[in-house]
C-alpha cells in the first residue's frame, strides 16, 4: 500500500483514523477521560492541530485512511490561539492550568532551528502491527534527509517510543505536570 497525500476532501477520513488511534492514548484520554467527552471534543482538536498540514499538503495517509500522519513543515506552527480556545471551552476549568503547563513544557523542547513537526500520527487499532506507521514515517523522513532538516515529535504513548527510536528519533526528556501522563519529546537529526 502506498502513502498518499491528502486533499481537503480526505480530511474527515484522516481525522476519524486519528481519533480511533488515540482512543487509548494516555494523554488524549487524560484530557478527555469520559468517552462521550472524548468523542465530542477530540475530533475538533485533531482538526485544529492538523489544519495546517492539510493546507500545506503535508497530511499523508495509507489505504482508505487506515493510518494518517499530519506533518507541519519548517516554519509552520499549529494554530496555538485556536488550540487554547478549544481547551478553554472543552476541558474543565480546574484541569486547565495543568494542561496549559504541559503545553508550555512541550514548547520548551521544540527545536529553535527549522524542523519538521509531527503533531499527530495514528493507525486504526484494527490495523496496527501491519507496518503502516513505519511506512508513514519513512515517507516523511526521506524528505527530511533530502532537505537536511531534523524532525521533532512528542510521543504521548510510551508504547510508541521504540517505533520512533527505530526510525532515528532520540528522547530529549520527559514532560509531566501534576496528574498528567508522561509525554516524551523526541528529535531526529537528518541522516
Amino acid at each position: 500500500m502506498d502513502v498518499q497525500t491528502a486533499g481537503t476532501g480526505d480530511q474527515s477520513r484522516l481525522v476519524a483514523a486519528i481519533v480511533l488511534a488515540f482512543s487509548v492514548d494516555p494523554a488524549a484520554r487524560w484530557t478527555y477521560p469520559a468517552p462521550e467527552s472524548y468523542l465530542r471534543h477530540f475530533p475538533d482538536l485533531v482538526r485544529i492541530f492538523g489544519r495546517r498540514a492539510f493546507e500545506c499538503g503535508t497530511a499523508h495517509f495509507m489505504g482508505d485512511a487506515q493510518a494518517a500522519a499530519l506533518w507541519l513543515p519548517p516554519g509552520v506552527q499549529p494554530d496555538e490561539e485556536a488550540l487554547m480556545a478549544h481547551f478553554q471551552g472543552t476541558v474543565p476549568e480546574q484541569d486547565q492550568d495543568t494542561l496549559f503547563a504541559v503545553f508550555e513544557q512541550m514548547g520548551q523542547y521544540h527545536p529553535d532551528e527549522p524542523h519538521w513537526y509531527l503533531p499527530l500520527i495514528g493507525v486504526d487499532p484494527a490495523q496496527q502491527g501491519k507496518g503502516y506507521g513505519s511506512a508513514l514515517l519513512r515517507h516523511a523522513l526521506r524528505r527530511c534527509d533530502e532537505d537536511g532538516t531534523p524532525a521533532y515529535l512528542e510521543s504521548s504513548n510510551p508504547k510508541n517510543i521504540p517505533l520512533y527510536q527505530r526510525h532515528g528519533f532520540e528522547v530529549l526528556g520527559t514532560i509531566q505536570v501534576g496528574s498528567s501522563p508522561p509525554i516524551t519529546p523526541m528529535l531526529r537529526r537528518a541522516g
